[in-house]
Order: structure tokens, then C-alpha cells, then sequence
């Protein structure tokens, strides 16, 4: 194996498909370096049928019940004030713990990487009391660093943004490092199919504007966002997800179109002026990426809500409040001038970050350790 390399377990959760694809793109970045990757869901770490239930909950009170899923982040993820944020605590991650440890001893990992503030509080339970023997780096995928993201056990966090970091830092008295987001290339170069798409989205007549509603299609009055965008000229372009439900009823909206799950979501990308974003996530990110001014509007409760406001406070999007704010939004950023322009610019600073070179130093300097000690299975070839 190479100097840069080193093996890592990383631990994802299908809470939608966000969490993954930053597991995907971050195996990725690791293996092009000579890494060798394991990635497992955290859920599946749990007891049988506590994991799917905990989805099931999450998918319907996010759909269906958003304000069950307020009181409950208000209670257990937002800190209280306006202080520092305070580490949290996850008592379902110690029903993890057995089967980590046996994974981790299994792959004989280097380096144990959460992507999702689950798997955060359980490494670093572990951590803090000795259990878990090779360090743990938490990769903060939100814009909204709430508590459960925190535990003064893990020994590294990588955040999209220098202010982030320093807010972790200060929270958890760690080291803290900027990463940026771990989003795909494709998303930096241009798309093949942008021709395509524009075909498909109809007369150019409208400008295409795409509202993001995530994997499951959760978010409110996404129909009248849709009719609203519409009736001042433009096209909505609404990814509704896996939500049939919710696609036909776009559909009958005059001037929108309609997708589910998208594959190709870059080369819709390509061809739309702007996201209307619920959620501050990885679809928000990969539209920074390609050029595409966001907008964010009715987020989702919780992290959404907090991640929409944190990301108009880095100067990264907008932040629309009502309907009328959207569409003044919209009407600055999906025309060419200053508006646009520094937004973009700004977005392009959002990409400068470290990436993996942390965690495969972090690797390097823990097999560097191994071998000092004698550890068996801990040389540069095994």
C-alpha cells in the first residue's frame, strides 16, 4: 500500500440518499489515493428491525408530520441560546457498539469516518472510553451543525467552512479542519446531455427553475411553489423524488414538468438558472458546484430550516422567507449581473477546502503508531 493510503471503514445512512453520496464520492477521493474503503450503514449496526424502523419514523414524520420532527430536533439537536453549541448524546448508538467493534477488528480499519451524526456519537462514545482502538474523523455533511453532530470523543471533524470549523472547535475542543464538500467532478465540468435535457424540458420560452424536494419528496406546498413559479414566467423543474404522489400532482400544474428520481441530475443542472432548495444538503452543494444559483424556500423542519439560514449567512445562497421574496430572489440571480455573479463567486471559495487529505494523514500517522508498537497486521504491505 502507498504512504497515502490506509484503510477505512466509513459509516453512512440511507436517510434518504445525501448521506451516501457523500460516502460515495469520499470512497472515491480515498482510493484514487491508494485508500481501501468499507462502507456500511450504521443502521444496519443496530439490533434487527431498529434501523428500518428508525427510517420508516424519520421518512413519515418528515412527510407527513414535519412538526413531530420540529419538536423533536428542538429537544435533542438544537442547543438551547445562543451559545456554543453543546455536544449531545445518542443513547440507541450504544446498541451499535458490538457489531463496530467486530467490523472494525474484521477490516482491520485505520480509521473509522461517520457521515452521519448517528455514527458520530457512537465513535466517539467509544473513543472517549478506550473501546475503540484507531481513531474516528467525523465528516459534518450539514450546513446546521447541531449537537448530535458533536462528541469531544472523536478525534478529528472535517466541516464545509472555515467559520464551521471554528465553531466545532470551539464546542468540542478538538481539531477541526475544512474538507469543503465532497461533491462529485462531474458536477465542476460541463454536462454531455445538457442539449438533451433542454429538448426534453420543452419551448425555451421560460426560464427552468429546478425545486428540490430530496430522495423522498418531502416539503411544504411544493404544488403551490410550483403554480406560484410558474404563474411569473418561469418553468418549475420539481424532482420529486420517490414521492408518486407528489409528481402526479405537479404534473397538473400548467408550464411545470415533473421528475422523479433523477440519475442525471447535472445535466438538468445544466440547463436550469436557478435551485429552489427545502433542505441545505448534498442537492444544494452539487448546484454550487455547477454554477447554479440557490434559492432556499419553505425548508423542512430542523436541520433544514437551520441549514437554509446558515447557508445565506456565508453569503452562499438565498434565504427566501416567504413567496414574494422568492420570486424577488429569483428574478436577481437567474438574470446575468452582479447578483448572480456574487453568488457564484462566493460559491467557488466553498471548494477550496482540504478534501480526504486529512483523513489519510490521519491514517498515515495512526499506522505510523501501530508499528512503533508492535502491533501485528500494522506494516506498510499488509
Amino acid at each position: 500500500m502507498s504512504a497515502a493510503s490506509g484503510r477505512f471503514l466509513v459509516l453512512s445512512a440511507g436517510m434518504g440518499s445525501g448521506h451516501d453520496t457523500v460516502a460515495a464520492e469520499l470512497t472515491r477521493r480515498l482510493e484514487a489515493g491508494g485508500g481501501r474503503t468499507t462502507t456500511v450503514d450504521v443502521l444496519d449496526l443496530l439490533p434487527p428491525g431498529a434501523g428500518a424502523g428508525l427510517r420508516a419514523f424519520y421518512r413519515t414524520v418528515i412527510r407527513r408530520a414535519p412538526f413531530v420532527y420540529a419538536g423533536l430536533y428542538a429537544a435533542f439537536f438544537r442547543h438551547p441560546g445562543a451559545g456554543l453549541p453543546r455536544p449531545g448524546s445518542a443513547p440507541l448508538a450504544v446498541l451499535a457498539e458490538r457489531r463496530l467493534l467486530e467490523l472494525v477488528a474484521r477490516r482491520r480499519a485505520d480509521v473509522v469516518v461517520p457521515v452521519f451524526h448517528l455514527a458520530a456519537q457512537l465513535t466517539g462514545g467509544l473513543r472517549a472510553r478506550g473501546a475503540l482502538h484507531v481513531p474516528s474523523a467525523v465528516v459534518i455533511t450539514d450546513f446546521a451543525v447541531h449537537r448530535q453532530w458533536l462528541h469531544p470523543g472523536n478525534d478529528l471533524h472535517l466541516c464545509l467552512t472555515p467559520a464551521l470549523a471554528h465553531r466545532v472547535r470551539r464546542a468540542v475542543r478538538r481539531p477541526a479542519v475544512v474538507s469543503g464538500p465532497l461533491v462529485a467532478p462531474r458536477f465542476h465540468a460541463p454536462a454531455s446531455t445538457a442539449e438533451e435535457w433542454r429538448r426534453r424540458l420543452g419551448p425555451p420560452d421560460r426560464p427552468p427553475v429546478l425545486v428540490s424536494t430530496g430522495a423522498w419528496g418531502a416539503g411544504a406546498r411544493v404544488v403551490d411553489t410550483a403554480g406560484l413559479l410558474a404563474s411569473a414566467g418561469y418553468r418549475p423543474v420539481v424532482l420529486c423524488g420517490n414521492n408518486t404522489r407528489l409528481r402526479h400532482r405537479v404534473a397538473r400544474v400548467e408550464h411545470a414538468f415533473a421528475l422523479g428520481w433523477v440519475d442525471d441530475v447535472r445535466g438538468v443542472m445544466a440547463v436550469a438558472r436557478a435551485l429552489v432548495d427545502n433542505a441545505a444538503g448534498q442537492t444544494a452543494l452539487e448546484a454550487l458546484a455547477a454554477g447554479l444559483p440557490v434559492v432556499g424556500h419553505r425548508p423542512i423542519p430542523g436541520h433544514g430550516a437551520e441549514g437554509v439560514r446558515s447557508m445565506a449567512a456565508h453569503g452562499l445562497a438565498d434565504h427566501a422567507p416567504d413567496p414574494w421574496a422568492l420570486l424577488r430572489a429569483l428574478d436577481e440571480v437567474t438574470a446575468a449581473g452582479p447578483a448572480r455573479e456574487r453568488r457564484l463567486s462566493a460559491a467557488r471559495g466553498l471548494f477550496r477546502g482540504e478534501g480526504v487529505l486529512p483523513l489519510e494523514d490521519l491514517a498515515r500517522a495512526g499506522r505510523a503508531r501501530a508499528r512503533g508498537a508492535g502491533v501485528p497486521g500494522a506494516s506498510p504491505g499488509a
